[in-house]
């Protein structure tokens, strides 16, 4: 069974109103934002969102012109207490999983992350045998992170 949950990648023009045009294609599309990062250089901003429907996230931003792609990721469980990303963290380590991005964010007892690595499944599996939890698609797309 895949572990891995597909992210909305969009490259974004830096200018005023180009995230608007994003949010607004989506929500009046029915496409749910369960989750979102955006980092800017001068130049372009780059926001990764999990959705409610990403294939469809993706159709409606093509349609106005926006070029996304879909990327697949981890999204994990873990515990809002002290050191318990820093230990899902050394597992993948230990596997020798590299990280290439992260974002995360708690609510209440729990939080929550957002993992790009090399080889998903695998750091998926890695995380599950170490007893961290890692959210389905049909989960994390109607829930909130």
């Amino acid at each position: 069974m895949m572990s891995t949950i597909q992210q909305l990648s969009v490259f974004l023009e830096n200018r005023e109103g180009r995230l608007d045009e994003v949010l607004h294609a989506l929500g009046t599309n029915g496409v749910n934002i369960v989750a979102l990062s955006l980092a800017d250089t001068t130049e372009y901003g780059m926001l990764r969102m999990i959705v409610s429907d990403p294939e469809k996230g993706k159709e409606e931003l093509k349609k106005i012109g926006i070029t996304a792609m879909l990327t697949p990721v981890i999204a994990l469980r873990v515990p809002h207490a002290t050191g318990s990303l820093s230990k899902a963290m050394h597992q993948l380590v230990e596997g020798g999983i590299n990280v290439e991005y992260m974002y995360a964010f708690a609510n209440g007892k729990d939080a929550s992350a957002v993992l790009k690595t090399d080889e998903p499944e695998r750091a998926a599996d890695i995380l599950k045998q170490s007893g961290f939890g890692v959210w389905k698609a049909d989960e994390a797309y109607k829930a909130n992170l």
